[in-house]
């Protein structure tokens, strides 16, 4: 593989160092070569890393691209990879006169990159738009990043994550904390807490925001002082702040630093209160001392940083907030040593240069793939299902089906319809057009090779009759647009109407070519209707497959709420049904007596909060016991990282009861609709009761049975290990579909 490099030769920061690491490390791999339009600093540092590095010199744009043209054709390069203004309008000069793909890092916000700097902003900042535009490809230096270039219209699926790795190898540092000290002049205390930050004196970073929090923060804790490293335009602003607040004798302002392994060893914690970032260097240099970290909510950093667990975050600009922070952490030894081993664990398990650098090796190949593959033919699957609507189960439906489909080709152009396509297309990196929006997918629909009617009970007509002919309309477009067609781990049923049964049987029969199924009620279901031409396969929900956050990520989940981690909780998930209303105080003696009698706490888990959180509001008005009730967690495994805390779980919600069966919690199922009952039995638990036929003492004997087999992990597991294996049937039948059977990645 042959990748040149096109950078300014001017760059500073975490950009130089990210260029710099990637070039230096990628050059023992493959061809590098680093091109840069002016000779100083950064080329000659790069020279001594070992890098390749050839200067193109001159204000003479046409001169200059001429001359690389025939330097890139000419050396037989097979990828162009841009950094900076400069590079990214050379490259898109060069992407049609190459025939070469070309793919842009995007290092920070494009639009503050010359904060403060009008001229720039209006010249390079506007060629800097343009050009990236243009390209083929863009990395964003996290996610963060990429999500802001989602936010900003670019294509999900020609967009790329990679974050700022950090050699992790144990360092020394050459000064320990007293001497490094006092290479600065500084007598401070022994038992100073020190808090630091390494960055550019520049508004971006917002050091202002630092001062005034720590100002603060020193009122009550007199030991913290403040070591800023870095220069910049506003260094004389910073001092005369530090003044006037009367805290210069405890602010030192340690200039550039070349050393950071000796900075970072005087730390007792580390802060950054920056506007703007991508993933900045600080923040994993930081987490390799084993540095608490208080940073604001930009960018990368909530990546790294989880509040309560391993550091602390503000909104930018908070100096209360900050101060705060602060704080608690000069208060309590303790606790920093214990974040601070934390963020290092974390840091080098997922933030590591080895990962970086296996993570650009990728990209490269998957541009490289798809160069070669499918030009000007159809391609990639197009998913519709009842997303965007904030259900949990209907979402993490979609994130499963999305993760089975990029397992089984990295490279495939992924479409969803959702009623939020904006929020699609940023929390699953895909492309997404609204649900109703039928000119748009209708021309999609002519493009694509698969279409997935994706999972859930869309084949019902118990809530809507519409939906239903909804799904049924889309499903026979999509066939006579020239896709094949699949109903992926979904259910069938109930369908009430005679008419709509025959519908459904008609354009199923006609218009799909495989149908998995998460249950043996809607196996019979299509028996029923008569429905045998698809090819017809029994699998399991997709969502069994997703894993739960980490241990430490769910903690502060439950401490953010108010709750102790290592407690004892009993959880509910409600919803509204015709008759719930009535069977309401049932459901909160159930509760109260799971306290009283094994002092398990209710805690309301809503699966579509909209719905559920009424729900439980209902119950928990009729409840003498102490309850919570949570809101709602933002992603599917932070749900199912709840779920798995419960002892218990009583839900009339499938996902509830599927999230938990998969974490091997106790289950207690109320049935509105067979599918609950159908699950259960499927997987071989039989603590359930109809809606309907609900009784206090009914309920009670199941709670009373469920919590007998807590710590029962042989019977919890067994239906949800056999769930496993059958849902890998979904992924292999879209394979065989798209021509990809026995090509499963592992």
């Amino acid at each position: 593989m042959k990748v040149i490099h096109l950078i300014s030769g001017g760059d500073t920061g975490g950009a130089k160092t990210h260029v710099h690491m990637l070039l230096q490390n990628l050059s023992r791999t493959i061809d590098v070569t680093m091109v840069c339009f002016t000779d100083g600093p950064f080329a000659q540092e790069a020279r001594q890393l070992g890098i390749h590095t050839v200067i193109f010199p001159g204000n003479n744009i046409l001169r200059v691209y001429r001359e690389l043209k025939r330097f890139i054709l000419d050396g037989g390069y097979e990828l162009i990879h841009c950094h900076g203004a400069r590079g990214n309008m050379m490259g898109a000069l060069l992407s049609g006169a190459t025939g070469l793909p070309v793919v842009s890092t995007v290092h920070s916000d494009p639009r503050l990159d010359y904060l403060g700097r009008p001229l720039a902003r209006l010249t390079y900042g506007v060629v800097n738009t343009i050009a990236l535009r243009r390209l083929d490809y863009r990395i964003g230096v996290s996610d963060a990043m990429t999500d802001l270039l989602i936010s900003r219209g670019f294509d999900p699926d020609r967009l790329f994550t990679i974050y700022n790795g950090l050699d992790f190898t144990p360092r020394t540092p050459s000064l320990d904390r007293e001497a490094y000290l006092q290479s600065l002049d500084l007598t401070w205390p022994a038992d100073a807490v020190i808090v630091g930050i390494a960055a550019r004196l520049n508004p971006v970073k917002d050091i202002a925001t630092l001062i005034r929090g720590f100002a603060l923060a020193h009122e009550s804790c007199p030991q913290l002082r403040l070591l800023i490293a870095g220069d910049g335009e506003q260094l004389a602003m910073l001092q005369d702040l530090a003044r006037r607040l009367n805290v210069s004798q405890e602010v030192c302002f340690a200039g550039w630093v070349t050393d950071t392994d000796s900075f970072y060893n005087a730390l007792d914690i580390n802060a950054l209160t920056s506007l703007s970032e991508s993933f900045p260097y600080a923040i994993t240099e930081g987490a390799r001392a084993g540095l608490p970290t208080v940073a604001s909510q930009v960018g990368g950093i909530p990546y790294l940083i989880d509040p309560g667990v391993n550091g602390f975050l503000f909104s930018p600009g908070d100096q209360e907030a900050l101060a705060h922070h602060l704080s608690t952490l000069a208060s309590d030894k303790a606790l920093r040593e214990h974040m601070g081993q934390r963020l290092y664990e974390k840091g080098k398990s997922q933030f590591s240069l080895e990962s970086t650098l296996e993570r650009q090796l990728d990209i490269y190949r998957s541009i490289l793939r798809r160069k070669e593959r499918n030009a000007g033919r159809r391609d990639g699957a197009l998913v519709c299902g009842a997303y965007g609507r904030g259900n949990a189960g209907d979402d993490a439906i979609l994130e499963a089906i999305v993760r089975e489909l990029r397992q089984l080709d990295p490279d495939l152009p992924i479409w969803v319809l959702s009623r939020r396509p904006r929020e699609t297309r940023l929390t699953y990196r895909v492309n997404s057009i609204y649900t109703f929006h039928v000119p748009r997918f209708l021309r999609r629909m002519g493009k694509t090779r698969l279409y997935i009617n994706g999972g859930g009970s869309l084949m019902q007509d118990a809530t809507s009759r519409r939906s239903l002919w909804f799904y049924l309309f889309t499903i026979s477009a999509a066939k006579l647009l020239g896709n094949r067609v699949m109903m992926y781990g979904c259910g069938i049923g109930p369908i009430h109407y005679p008419s709509n049964r025959k519908l459904c049987a008609k354009v199923l029969q006609k218009r799909v070519d495989a149908i998995t199924l998460r249950d043996t009620h809607s196996k019979a279901e299509l028996d029923a209707m008569g429905v045998t031409n698809p090819e017809i396969i029994l699998s399991a929900d997709p969502t069994v497959i997703l894993p739960a956050a980490e241990n430490a990520t769910v903690d502060g989940l439950l401490e953010s709420a108010g709750l102790d981690p290592q407690g004892r909780y009993i959880g509910f998930t409600l919803r509204p049904w015709p008759g719930f209303e009535a069977k309401a105080p049932i459901f909160a003696k159930a509760a109260d007596y799971a306290y009283e009698k094994y002092g398990l706490i209710p805690v309301f888990l809503p699966i579509e909060p909209r719905l559920d959180t009424g729900a439980a509001r209902l119950v928990a008005a009729s409840m003498t016991a102490p309850h919570y009730l949570l809101p709602g967690a933002a992603s599917s495994d932070h749900t199912i990282g709840l779920f798995a805390r419960m002892k218990v779980v009583v839900s009339m919600r499938l996902h509830a009861l599927v999230f938990s069966a998969g974490q091997a919690v106790p289950l207690v199922g109320v049935v509105y609709d067979p599918k609950i009952s159908s699950f259960l039995s499927y997987i071989g638990q039989d603590l359930y009761t109809d809606l309907n036929a609900l009784t206090p003492e009914g309920l009670t004997a199941h709670i009373d049975a469920a919590v007998a087999r807590i710590g029962d992990d042989a019977f919890l597991s067994e239906g949800v290990d056999r769930l496993r294996a059958v849902e890998r049937r979904n992924q292999d039948t879209a394979g065989a579909l798209l021509g990809l059977k026995g090509e499963r990645a592992e």
